[in-house]
């Protein structure tokens, strides 16, 4: 018989026993939790810190973070609130940082550490910044101007000179796209020459217990003549979904269409109740009705043009060419948004934008992007959210959404889609905190490329007494 009429292959009538596993629920450890885990036994240092992202998932694995360094003034302000007793938390450039500071500061000799970490500055390789355009350029970066395209070659120094047993580093999956490949190629070389085994490759946070889409691209590291691979964690077989992740918010209506209804079980986080105008019920500002039409012809108030009409009577509904009905009115909030949500822990009216984007976000169907703004992200309740940016929580910028409502996410729900303790401390303005979650790796993501190394690499090099 010819290939071409070959009969195709059904598919197995039975389902893998791991996908049949039934998913449990998605909750992240608090961080009272994760500060009584028991030591593994192995120390880690983190550069290029950020926020703690990384550090908590090692500490969520078991290792003892000893030392961090942070440039970024915001994210080390964050990273203190949160960081364990022992860690010493060094703020200088990472270009003043030697492995002989690293050594003082963890009593450890060159050789000695276990595994060593580092995010280094992801914009400058990312899809969607303007790449080459600012290699080699002093640019703003969060609340700094630095040159960041040659900093993973500062990582590669002090890993050259620490000589740590494994080491693993992050970054944006545009560093293995396009022009930025040259880069890739360049790094990955750098990173051998330290004397290490070296693979690199594209782990999605979805796959690895966190309720959002966020590829990143890992490299894992073992010195040479420990004579042992590199290790990277298994996807598990299944994803949580936002509705996972926010299990108070259910919003889908009897006939399927998305709205503002909500069913609050008694776990769920009870929504602020304000007490002036501005704060509303907590989780809408009050609005306000204003007139669209040029003028109120039967509206005896002596308001001839548009404006605030919410606490006035409404005029009477007359028919003709000058009757009320006529013109046209329109429901805004405060700071011009189309609708908007408070968060307790600013204080701040958190919304879209400052654009007319509330039609454009009802016109964008849930788990899709806008047409007519290219940031502007609805997430699907049912599946994994889209990547949270840095920019997100920047009040004149289009991010990801809620699905149910025109608004961005309050704090308390930007942790649970970003794998984040419901109780980590964010610090800083409205817009930073969203920038420390958005530039971090997800905590959770972390904690099992750090399983992975630990138990495939660092335990049994343990167990045949060569560490």
């Amino acid at each position: 018989m010819s290939p071409r009429h070959r009969p195709r292959r059904r598919p197995p009538a039975t389902t893998p026993a791991a996908a049949l596993a039934p998913k449990p629920p998605y909750r992240v450890p608090t961080m009272d939790e994760i500060a009584a885990l028991p030591w593994n036994g192995f120390n880690a240092v983190s550069t290029f810190s950020g926020c703690g992202g990384s550090s908590l998932g090692y500490r969520m694995a078991g290792f003892r973070m000893r030392w961090a360094s942070e440039f970024i003034p915001a994210a080390q302000d964050t990273y203190r609130a949160n960081a364990a007793p022992y860690t010493v938390l060094d703020t200088r450039d990472i270009r003043e940082v030697t492995a002989a500071d690293i050594c003082a500061a963890t009593g450890l000799d060159v050789g000695e550490l276990d595994l060593y970490d580092g995010s280094p500055p992801c914009a400058s390789f990312s899809t969607m910044g303007k790449r080459e355009a600012g290699w080699g350029k002093i640019k703003a970066y969060s609340d700094t101007a630095q040159r960041t395209d040659d900093l993973f070659f500062e990582y590669a120094r002090i890993l050259q000179e620490l000589q740590p047993r494994t080491f693993v580093a992050e970054n944006v999956s545009g560093l293995v796209k396009g022009t930025a490949k040259g880069y890739f190629l360049e790094i990955l070389a750098a990173l051998k020459a330290c004397g290490y085994r070296v693979e690199a490759r594209l782990l999605d946070a979805s796959r690895l217990g966190v309720p959002q889409r966020r590829l990143r691209l890992i490299f894992v590291g073992v010195r040479e003549d420990l004579d042992t691979a590199p290790a990277f964690p298994r996807p598990l077989p299944y994803e949580y979904t936002v509705r996972d992740a926010l299990p108070w918010v259910i919003a889908q209506g009897d006939n399927g269409s998305y709205g503002r209804g909500k069913m609050q079980p008694a776990d769920a986080p009870s929504p602020t109740i304000g007490a002036s105008p501005q704060s509303g019920n907590g989780h809408f500002p009050a609005s306000k009705v204003v007139t669209t039409g040029p003028r109120l012809i039967h509206d005896t108030s002596g308001d001839r043009g548009q404006g605030d009409v919410t606490d006035r009577p409404s005029p009477a509904i007359t028919v003709g060419t000058d009757a009320m009905n006529s013109y046209h009115f329109r429901v805004v909030s405060p700071e011009g948004a189309s609708e908007v949500t408070h968060d307790p822990e600013t204080g701040k009216n958190i919304h879209i934008g400052r654009y007319a984007i509330g039609e454009a976000w009802r016109d964008t169907p849930p788990g899709g992007s806008s047409e007519r703004f290219f940031s502007l992200k609805r997430m699907d309740p049912d599946r994994p959210s889209q990547t949270i940016t840095a920019e997100g929580g920047n009040v004149t910028k289009a991010s990801v959404t809620h699905y149910a409502e025109a608004r961005k996410l309050t704090l308390q729900e930007l942790r649970a889609i970003g794998g984040f303790p419901p109780d980590f401390q964010l610090t800083g303005t409205y817009e930073q905190r969203w920038e420390r979650i958005g530039r971090a790796v997800p905590p959770v993501m972390m904690s099992h490329i750090a399983a992975a190394v630990r138990d495939q690499v660092l335990i049994p090099l343990r167990e045949r007494g060569v560490i």
